[in-house]
């Protein structure tokens, strides 16, 4: 399907403001007769026409915002999905929901179809394959028909958007600096997520606080891949090399591989190994042994991206961005029992 010619795109090829295009469409006098027909030309040689009914989310309400999640490979995004829900119909709006399954193409075709005036606003959690590519033209696409757009979850990203999430690098740097004040110096960090921005912060925030605390960094402390099986291997050979006294995992993943791999060495958890990971609260506690976990409060992030959206569906085109940053809580269980 052939994209669309937008008024930004318009306006960079004549090098004009995108308000000159939009007035010479639209006849204004303040605009010299040579511009407007310029514009007019160009216009028609490319097919442009209006989003109408982008336009028209403007002037009406159409009841319902939509959600775009990455994926739903672990219940994180089902609790924020519960908090945007239920905060939505207190609201008296109904949610349309989406998967992009890590994809940049499939994040596309959503936003060009939300774009066709289903929904008031989005939130939206990004892609991996939007992140690592840093694709974000279809993001800015919807700001020029002023359809709001909240970030959440995924906020370490370089756009200038509303944003609600956590702070990733503090929430690690906590996490290391709780078990080094228990007397652990060597604490490892186990990663399947690194091409995501949250990733980098949080392994910003290991690098960090261990330097700060005085402790060596070693570099193969550090074990990040995609590849399960690559994240085993390097786990397992860490484990040979090095008495390891600790590991914060920065995902699903690598919180329930690192404590299997830990367990197959014949190392016992807590006594020999402590570990704090990213798992749900309804699973954590359900694990053997249980495994001590950053709390990001999923529910906390839905209501308050939805509430922020909201606000911006009400009063579109605020002065500035906004971003809310909770704050993350470690909940220890089994797996930090000193």
């Amino acid at each position: 399907m052939r994209s669309k010619i937008t008024l930004k795109e318009l306006a960079k090829l004549l090098n004009v403001s995108v308000s000159t295009v939009s007035k010479s469409l639209n006849g204004s006098p303040e605009i010299s007769e040579n511009t407007v027909k310029r514009v007019k030309e160009l216009a028609e040689l490319h097919n442009y026409s209006p989003n109408l009914t982008a336009i028209n989310l403007k002037r009406q309400s159409t009841g319902n915002i939509a959600v775009i999640v990455p994926n739903i490979s672990n219940t994180f995004f089902a609790k924020v999905l519960g908090g945007i829900q239920a905060e939505a119909r207190k609201l008296g709006y109904q949610v349309i929901t989406y998967i992009s399954n890590e994809s940049l193409t499939v994040e596309k075709q959503i936003m060009d179809l939300v774009s066709n005036g289903i929904a008031d606003g989005i939130l939206i959690s990004l892609s991996a394959e939007t992140q690592t590519t840093k694709n974000y033209d279809h993001i800015y696409r919807l700001t020029e028909y002023e359809i709001p757009v909240v970030l959440f979850d995924r906020i370490n990203v370089a756009l200038v958007l509303d944003k609600v999430g956590v702070d990733d690098m503090q929430s690690i740097y906590n996490a290391v600096q709780y078990l080094k004040s228990k007397g652990l110096s060597k604490i490892g960090l186990v990663c399947s997520i690194g091409d995501l921005g949250l990733a980098q912060a949080r392994i910003e925030g290991y690098r960090a606080a261990m330097g700060d605390l005085h402790v060596p960094l070693k570099e193969e402390f550090l074990i990040v891949s995609k590849d399960s099986r690559v994240l085993t291997k390097q786990l397992d050979l860490l484990l040979e090399n090095h008495k390891m006294e600790a590991f914060v995992t920065l995902d699903y993943l690598s919180t329930l591989l690192t404590s299997r791999v830990v367990q197959e060495k014949d190392l016992k958890i807590p006594q020999d190994i402590k570990i704090i990971g990213y798992v749900n609260e309804d699973f954590a506690p359900f694990l053997w042994p249980s495994i001590s976990y950053i709390d990001q409060h999923p529910i906390k992030i839905g209501e308050e991206a939805t509430q922020l959206l909201m606000e911006r569906i009400k009063k579109p085109q605020p002065k500035n961005v906004e971003e809310k940053v909770l704050k993350t809580e470690i909940i220890h269980l089994d797996s930090t029992d000193f």
